[in-house]
Protein backbone atom coordinates (compact mmCIF):
# COMPACT_ATOMS: atom_id res chain seq x y z
CA UNK A 1 0.00 0.00 0.00
CA UNK A 2 1.37 3.42 -1.00
CA UNK A 3 1.83 6.36 1.38
CA UNK A 4 -1.15 8.16 -0.20
CA UNK A 5 -3.37 5.08 0.27
CA UNK A 6 -2.26 4.80 3.89
CA UNK A 7 -3.04 8.48 4.43
CA UNK A 8 -6.53 8.05 2.96
CA UNK A 9 -7.13 5.03 5.21
CA UNK A 10 -6.00 7.06 8.24
CA UNK A 11 -8.30 9.92 7.23
CA UNK A 12 -11.28 7.62 6.90
CA UNK A 13 -10.50 6.02 10.25
CA UNK A 14 -10.28 9.44 11.94
CA UNK A 15 -13.71 10.38 10.60
CA UNK A 16 -15.41 7.55 12.50
CA UNK A 17 -16.46 8.54 16.02
CA UNK A 18 -15.40 5.54 18.07
CA UNK A 19 -16.44 7.28 21.29
CA UNK A 20 -20.10 7.22 20.24
CA UNK A 21 -19.74 3.64 19.01
CA UNK A 22 -18.27 2.60 22.38
CA UNK A 23 -21.08 4.26 24.36
CA UNK A 24 -23.81 2.67 22.25
CA UNK A 25 -22.17 -0.78 22.40
CA UNK A 26 -21.90 -0.62 26.20
CA UNK A 27 -25.56 0.38 26.41
CA UNK A 28 -26.40 -2.50 24.06
CA UNK A 29 -24.59 -5.00 26.31
CA UNK A 30 -26.43 -3.62 29.34
CA UNK A 31 -29.67 -3.91 27.39
CA UNK A 32 -29.13 -7.54 26.38
CA UNK A 33 -28.16 -8.49 29.95
CA UNK A 34 -31.16 -6.67 31.43
CA UNK A 35 -33.60 -8.20 28.96
CA UNK A 36 -32.16 -11.62 29.78
CA UNK A 37 -32.76 -11.08 33.51
CA UNK A 38 -36.31 -9.82 32.96
CA UNK A 39 -37.25 -12.57 30.53
CA UNK A 40 -35.57 -15.44 32.41
CA UNK A 41 -37.70 -14.78 35.48
CA UNK A 42 -40.96 -14.13 33.64
CA UNK A 43 -41.04 -16.51 30.66
CA UNK A 44 -39.99 -19.99 29.56
CA UNK A 45 -36.44 -20.81 28.48
CA UNK A 46 -37.40 -20.95 24.79
CA UNK A 47 -39.05 -17.54 25.02
CA UNK A 48 -35.93 -16.08 26.63
CA UNK A 49 -33.74 -17.38 23.80
CA UNK A 50 -36.14 -16.07 21.18
CA UNK A 51 -36.36 -12.64 22.83
CA UNK A 52 -32.59 -12.27 23.11
CA UNK A 53 -31.96 -13.43 19.54
CA UNK A 54 -34.66 -11.10 18.24
CA UNK A 55 -33.08 -8.17 20.04
CA UNK A 56 -29.63 -9.07 18.68
CA UNK A 57 -31.10 -9.14 15.16
CA UNK A 58 -32.59 -5.68 15.72
CA UNK A 59 -29.18 -4.44 16.87
CA UNK A 60 -27.65 -5.87 13.70
CA UNK A 61 -30.27 -4.10 11.57
CA UNK A 62 -29.58 -0.92 13.53
CA UNK A 63 -25.85 -1.17 12.83
CA UNK A 64 -26.58 -1.54 9.12
CA UNK A 65 -28.84 1.52 9.35
CA UNK A 66 -26.02 3.52 10.99
CA UNK A 67 -23.55 2.51 8.26
CA UNK A 68 -26.02 3.49 5.54
CA UNK A 69 -26.98 6.84 7.10
CA UNK A 70 -23.28 7.67 7.58
CA UNK A 71 -22.86 7.71 3.80
CA UNK A 72 -25.22 10.68 3.44
CA UNK A 73 -23.64 14.13 3.65
CA UNK A 74 -25.44 17.36 4.61
CA UNK A 75 -26.69 18.06 1.09
CA UNK A 76 -28.10 14.55 0.71
CA UNK A 77 -29.77 14.64 4.14
CA UNK A 78 -31.26 18.00 3.18
CA UNK A 79 -32.78 16.52 0.01
CA UNK A 80 -33.89 13.37 1.84
CA UNK A 81 -35.74 15.26 4.62
CA UNK A 82 -39.08 15.94 2.83
CA UNK A 83 -39.11 12.42 1.37
CA UNK A 84 -38.56 10.83 4.79
CA UNK A 85 -41.18 13.11 6.32
CA UNK A 86 -43.72 12.21 3.62
CA UNK A 87 -43.10 8.48 4.05
CA UNK A 88 -43.45 8.88 7.81
CA UNK A 89 -46.80 10.67 7.48
CA UNK A 90 -48.00 7.96 5.08
CA UNK A 91 -47.12 5.26 7.63
CA UNK A 92 -48.81 7.16 10.47
CA UNK A 93 -51.99 7.41 8.40
CA UNK A 94 -51.79 3.76 7.31
CA UNK A 95 -51.49 2.43 10.85
CA UNK A 96 -54.85 4.01 11.73
CA UNK A 97 -56.46 1.49 9.38
CA UNK A 98 -54.03 -1.44 9.57
CA UNK A 99 -53.21 -1.37 13.28
CA UNK A 100 -52.70 -4.52 15.32
CA UNK A 101 -56.01 -5.47 16.96
CA UNK A 102 -54.18 -7.44 19.64
CA UNK A 103 -52.08 -4.45 20.69
CA UNK A 104 -55.10 -2.18 20.57
CA UNK A 105 -57.01 -4.49 22.92
CA UNK A 106 -54.12 -4.57 25.40
CA UNK A 107 -52.91 -0.95 25.20
CA UNK A 108 -55.77 1.03 23.66
CA UNK A 109 -53.39 2.51 21.05
CA UNK A 110 -53.67 2.17 17.26
CA UNK A 111 -49.95 2.64 16.79
CA UNK A 112 -48.58 -0.79 15.81
CA UNK A 113 -48.44 -2.78 12.60
CA UNK A 114 -48.34 -6.55 13.06
CA UNK A 115 -47.29 -9.22 10.57
CA UNK A 116 -47.50 -12.54 12.36
CA UNK A 117 -45.36 -12.25 15.48
CA UNK A 118 -43.43 -9.26 14.06
CA UNK A 119 -44.63 -5.85 15.24
CA UNK A 120 -43.58 -2.38 14.13
CA UNK A 121 -44.36 1.14 15.42
CA UNK A 122 -44.08 3.70 12.57
CA UNK A 123 -43.96 6.70 14.92
CA UNK A 124 -40.44 5.62 15.96
CA UNK A 125 -39.19 6.06 12.39
CA UNK A 126 -41.12 9.31 12.15
CA UNK A 127 -38.92 10.80 14.89
CA UNK A 128 -35.66 11.04 12.87
CA UNK A 129 -37.66 12.01 9.77
CA UNK A 130 -39.29 14.83 11.73
CA UNK A 131 -35.91 15.95 13.07
CA UNK A 132 -34.51 16.14 9.53
CA UNK A 133 -37.50 18.11 8.28
CA UNK A 134 -37.49 20.51 11.22
CA UNK A 135 -33.75 21.13 10.77
CA UNK A 136 -34.30 21.87 7.08
CA UNK A 137 -37.18 24.26 7.78
CA UNK A 138 -35.25 26.24 10.41
CA UNK A 139 -32.01 26.35 8.42
CA UNK A 140 -33.80 27.47 5.25
CA UNK A 141 -35.73 30.18 7.11
CA UNK A 142 -32.60 31.55 8.81
CA UNK A 143 -30.82 31.72 5.47
CA UNK A 144 -33.72 33.75 4.07
CA UNK A 145 -33.96 36.05 7.11
CA UNK A 146 -30.39 36.91 8.08
CA UNK A 147 -31.50 39.33 10.79
CA UNK A 148 -33.98 38.09 13.38
CA UNK A 149 -37.00 40.28 14.01
CA UNK A 150 -40.20 39.57 15.93
CA UNK A 151 -42.02 39.23 12.63
CA UNK A 152 -39.52 36.73 11.17
CA UNK A 153 -39.41 34.78 14.43
CA UNK A 154 -43.18 34.41 14.46
CA UNK A 155 -43.05 33.24 10.84
CA UNK A 156 -40.45 30.61 11.77
CA UNK A 157 -42.48 29.43 14.74
CA UNK A 158 -45.56 29.15 12.54
CA UNK A 159 -43.62 27.06 9.99
CA UNK A 160 -42.35 24.72 12.71
CA UNK A 161 -45.85 24.31 14.16
CA UNK A 162 -47.25 23.67 10.67
CA UNK A 163 -44.86 20.72 10.17
CA UNK A 164 -45.51 19.42 13.70
CA UNK A 165 -49.30 19.66 13.77
CA UNK A 166 -50.03 16.78 11.33
CA UNK A 167 -47.92 14.45 13.48
CA UNK A 168 -49.65 15.58 16.68
CA UNK A 169 -53.09 15.03 15.14
CA UNK A 170 -52.21 11.56 13.85
CA UNK A 171 -50.70 10.52 17.21
CA UNK A 172 -53.82 11.81 18.93
CA UNK A 173 -55.94 9.63 16.64
CA UNK A 174 -53.64 6.70 17.48
CA UNK A 175 -54.16 7.45 21.18
CA UNK A 176 -50.39 7.58 21.73
CA UNK A 177 -49.84 10.53 24.05
CA UNK A 178 -46.45 9.31 25.30
CA UNK A 179 -44.88 9.38 21.84
CA UNK A 180 -46.43 12.78 21.20
CA UNK A 181 -44.50 14.13 24.19
CA UNK A 182 -41.22 13.06 22.54
CA UNK A 183 -42.06 15.11 19.44
CA UNK A 184 -42.91 18.09 21.63
CA UNK A 185 -39.52 17.73 23.35
CA UNK A 186 -37.75 17.67 19.98
CA UNK A 187 -39.77 20.71 18.88
CA UNK A 188 -38.90 22.59 22.07
CA UNK A 189 -35.18 21.86 21.77
CA UNK A 190 -34.98 23.02 18.15
CA UNK A 191 -37.02 26.16 18.96
CA UNK A 192 -34.51 27.12 21.68
CA UNK A 193 -31.48 26.90 19.36
CA UNK A 194 -33.26 28.29 16.28
CA UNK A 195 -32.61 31.90 17.24
CA UNK A 196 -36.22 32.78 18.10
CA UNK A 197 -36.20 35.52 20.71
CA UNK A 198 -36.93 34.68 24.34
CA UNK A 199 -39.57 37.41 24.27
CA UNK A 200 -41.62 34.90 22.27
CA UNK A 201 -40.37 31.65 23.83
CA UNK A 202 -40.75 32.65 27.50
CA UNK A 203 -44.48 33.55 27.43
CA UNK A 204 -45.27 30.39 25.47
CA UNK A 205 -43.28 28.26 27.95
CA UNK A 206 -45.05 29.90 30.90
CA UNK A 207 -48.43 29.35 29.26
CA UNK A 208 -47.54 25.70 28.63
CA UNK A 209 -46.52 25.22 32.26
CA UNK A 210 -49.75 26.83 33.40
CA UNK A 211 -51.85 24.56 31.17
CA UNK A 212 -50.00 21.48 32.42
CA UNK A 213 -50.52 22.45 36.05
CA UNK A 214 -54.18 23.20 35.37
CA UNK A 215 -54.62 19.78 33.75
CA UNK A 216 -53.16 18.04 36.82
CA UNK A 217 -55.47 20.02 39.11
CA UNK A 218 -58.47 19.15 36.93
CA UNK A 219 -57.60 15.44 37.18
CA UNK A 220 -58.30 15.75 40.89
CA UNK A 221 -61.12 18.29 40.95
CA UNK A 222 -62.63 18.54 37.48
CA UNK A 223 -62.42 15.38 35.39
CA UNK A 224 -65.58 16.22 33.49
CA UNK A 225 -63.82 19.12 31.78
CA UNK A 226 -60.90 16.92 30.65
CA UNK A 227 -63.21 14.12 29.51
CA UNK A 228 -64.99 16.54 27.22
CA UNK A 229 -61.72 17.36 25.43
CA UNK A 230 -60.72 13.72 24.96
CA UNK A 231 -58.87 12.53 28.07
CA UNK A 232 -59.20 8.79 28.70
CA UNK A 233 -59.72 6.84 31.92
CA UNK A 234 -56.28 5.22 31.77
CA UNK A 235 -54.66 8.68 31.57
CA UNK A 236 -56.46 9.72 34.76
CA UNK A 237 -55.33 6.48 36.40
CA UNK A 238 -51.68 7.10 35.47
CA UNK A 239 -51.69 10.61 36.89
CA UNK A 240 -53.39 9.42 40.07
CA UNK A 241 -50.83 6.62 40.41
CA UNK A 242 -48.05 9.18 39.98
CA UNK A 243 -49.49 11.58 42.56
CA UNK A 244 -50.18 8.83 45.09
CA UNK A 245 -48.47 5.55 44.13
CA UNK A 246 -49.32 3.80 47.40
CA UNK A 247 -53.05 4.49 47.18
CA UNK A 248 -54.09 1.58 44.97
CA UNK A 249 -51.17 -0.83 44.66
CA UNK A 250 -53.32 -3.77 43.62
CA UNK A 251 -54.64 -2.19 40.42
CA UNK A 252 -53.92 1.25 38.89
CA UNK A 253 -50.67 1.81 40.82
CA UNK A 254 -49.47 -1.79 40.67
CA UNK A 255 -46.85 -1.43 37.91
CA UNK A 256 -45.37 1.79 39.31
CA UNK A 257 -45.39 0.49 42.88
CA UNK A 258 -43.64 -2.74 41.89
CA UNK A 259 -41.03 -0.80 39.90
CA UNK A 260 -40.32 1.47 42.86
CA UNK A 261 -40.03 -1.58 45.13
CA UNK A 262 -37.60 -3.27 42.74
CA UNK A 263 -35.39 -0.20 42.40
CA UNK A 264 -35.49 0.47 46.14
CA UNK A 265 -34.69 -3.13 47.01
CA UNK A 266 -31.39 -2.82 45.12
CA UNK A 267 -30.19 -0.26 47.69
CA UNK A 268 -26.64 1.01 47.11
CA UNK A 269 -24.89 -1.85 45.26
CA UNK A 270 -27.79 -4.05 44.14
CA UNK A 271 -28.54 -7.72 44.70
CA UNK A 272 -26.24 -8.98 41.96
CA UNK A 273 -26.73 -10.00 38.35
CA UNK A 274 -29.75 -12.19 37.51
CA UNK A 275 -31.41 -11.78 40.91
CA UNK A 276 -35.09 -10.87 40.76
CA UNK A 277 -37.28 -10.98 43.84
CA UNK A 278 -39.79 -8.30 42.78
CA UNK A 279 -42.09 -8.87 39.81
CA UNK A 280 -42.61 -5.81 37.58
CA UNK A 281 -45.01 -5.99 34.60
CA UNK A 282 -43.45 -5.29 31.19
CA UNK A 283 -40.01 -4.85 32.73
CA UNK A 284 -38.23 -6.12 29.63
CA UNK A 285 -39.28 -2.96 27.77
CA UNK A 286 -40.86 0.07 29.44
CA UNK A 287 -39.75 -0.78 32.98
CA UNK A 288 -36.25 -2.06 32.18
CA UNK A 289 -34.67 0.39 34.62
CA UNK A 290 -36.27 -1.54 37.49
CA UNK A 291 -34.10 -4.54 36.49
CA UNK A 292 -30.94 -2.42 36.54
CA UNK A 293 -31.89 -0.84 39.85
CA UNK A 294 -32.63 -4.18 41.51
CA UNK A 295 -29.52 -5.93 40.19
CA UNK A 296 -26.96 -3.12 40.47
CA UNK A 297 -28.49 -0.63 42.90
CA UNK A 298 -27.99 3.11 43.11
CA UNK A 299 -24.39 2.84 41.85
CA UNK A 300 -25.48 0.88 38.78
CA UNK A 301 -28.19 3.44 38.02
CA UNK A 302 -25.66 6.27 38.32
CA UNK A 303 -23.24 4.48 35.97
CA UNK A 304 -26.04 4.08 33.43
CA UNK A 305 -26.96 7.76 33.62
CA UNK A 306 -23.27 8.67 33.25
CA UNK A 307 -23.10 6.58 30.05
CA UNK A 308 -26.03 8.50 28.62
CA UNK A 309 -24.44 11.82 29.61
CA UNK A 310 -21.20 10.69 27.95
CA UNK A 311 -23.07 9.81 24.75
CA UNK A 312 -24.87 13.16 24.72
CA UNK A 313 -21.62 15.03 25.44
CA UNK A 314 -19.97 13.29 22.49
CA UNK A 315 -22.90 14.25 20.25
CA UNK A 316 -22.61 17.88 21.36
CA UNK A 317 -18.85 17.80 20.74
CA UNK A 318 -19.35 16.59 17.17
CA UNK A 319 -21.85 19.41 16.63
CA UNK A 320 -19.38 22.09 17.71
CA UNK A 321 -16.60 20.53 15.62
CA UNK A 322 -18.61 20.52 12.38
CA UNK A 323 -19.72 24.18 12.58
CA UNK A 324 -22.68 23.62 10.25
CA UNK A 325 -26.06 25.24 10.95
CA UNK A 326 -28.16 22.45 9.42
CA UNK A 327 -26.12 19.87 11.35
CA UNK A 328 -26.64 21.85 14.57
CA UNK A 329 -30.42 21.58 14.28
CA UNK A 330 -30.16 17.89 13.34
CA UNK A 331 -28.04 17.09 16.37
CA UNK A 332 -30.26 19.15 18.67
CA UNK A 333 -33.26 17.09 17.59
CA UNK A 334 -31.42 13.78 18.07
CA UNK A 335 -30.06 14.85 21.47
CA UNK A 336 -33.51 15.96 22.66
CA UNK A 337 -35.01 12.69 21.46
CA UNK A 338 -32.50 10.59 23.42
CA UNK A 339 -32.48 12.90 26.44
CA UNK A 340 -36.25 12.98 26.80
CA UNK A 341 -36.49 9.20 26.45
CA UNK A 342 -33.92 8.73 29.22
CA UNK A 343 -35.44 11.40 31.47
CA UNK A 344 -39.01 10.14 31.09
CA UNK A 345 -38.25 6.41 31.29
CA UNK A 346 -36.06 6.58 34.39
CA UNK A 347 -38.32 9.23 35.92
CA UNK A 348 -41.45 7.11 35.55
CA UNK A 349 -39.66 3.99 36.84
CA UNK A 350 -38.89 5.67 40.17
CA UNK A 351 -42.13 7.63 40.51
CA UNK A 352 -40.87 11.10 39.58
CA UNK A 353 -42.99 11.24 36.42
CA UNK A 354 -46.26 9.63 35.26
CA UNK A 355 -46.13 6.34 33.32
CA UNK A 356 -46.11 6.95 29.57
CA UNK A 357 -44.80 3.76 27.94
CA UNK A 358 -41.61 5.39 26.63
CA UNK A 359 -38.69 2.93 26.24
CA UNK A 360 -35.13 3.41 27.49
CA UNK A 361 -32.85 4.11 24.46
CA UNK A 362 -30.62 1.22 23.28
CA UNK A 363 -31.64 -0.89 26.31
CA UNK A 364 -35.39 -1.61 26.29
CA UNK A 365 -36.61 -4.64 24.35
CA UNK A 366 -38.18 -3.71 21.02
CA UNK A 367 -37.03 -3.12 17.46
CA UNK A 368 -38.94 0.01 16.40
CA UNK A 369 -37.50 2.28 19.09
CA UNK A 370 -34.01 0.82 18.68
CA UNK A 371 -33.97 1.40 14.92
CA UNK A 372 -35.22 4.97 15.37
CA UNK A 373 -32.47 5.72 17.88
CA UNK A 374 -29.81 4.05 15.74
CA UNK A 375 -30.84 6.20 12.77
CA UNK A 376 -30.33 9.19 15.06
CA UNK A 377 -26.84 7.92 15.91
CA UNK A 378 -26.17 7.46 12.20
CA UNK A 379 -27.13 11.09 11.53
CA UNK A 380 -24.70 12.30 14.22
CA UNK A 381 -21.89 10.08 12.95
CA UNK A 382 -22.43 11.23 9.38
CA UNK A 383 -21.77 14.78 10.56
CA UNK A 384 -18.21 13.91 11.54
CA UNK A 385 -17.71 11.43 8.70
CA UNK A 386 -18.35 14.12 6.09
CA UNK A 387 -16.72 17.02 7.95
CA UNK A 388 -13.78 18.29 5.88
CA UNK A 389 -11.61 19.06 8.90
CA UNK A 390 -11.63 15.35 9.72
CA UNK A 391 -11.34 14.26 6.09
CA UNK A 392 -8.13 16.20 5.46
CA UNK A 393 -6.56 17.09 8.81
CA UNK A 394 -4.03 14.25 8.53
CA UNK A 395 -3.35 14.75 4.85
CA UNK A 396 -0.12 16.36 3.57
CA UNK A 397 -2.12 17.66 0.61
CA UNK A 398 -4.25 19.74 2.99
CA UNK A 399 -1.26 21.78 4.04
Amino acid sequence: MTERQLTRADNKDARIDYGIIFSVLVLAVIGIASIYVAASHDTSTSSVTKMILTQVVWYAIGIVAVIIIMQFDAEQLWKLAPIAYGVGIFLLVSVLFLYSRAYFNSTGAKSWFAIGSLTFQPSELMKPAYIMMLARVVSKHNNEYIEHTSNSDWKLLFKMVAWTLPIAVLLKLQNDFGTMLVFFAIFGGVVIVSGITWKIIAPIAIAGGFLGTTAIVLVIYGRDVLEQIGFKTYQFDRIEAWLNPSANTSSTSYQLWQSMKAVGSGKLLGKGFDVSNVYVPVRESDMIFSVIGENFGFIGGCVLIFLYLLLIFQMIQVTFDTKNEFYAYLSTGVIMMVLFHVFENIGMSIGLLPLTGIPLPFISQGGSSLIGNMIGVGIIMSMRYHNKSYMFSNSKDFH
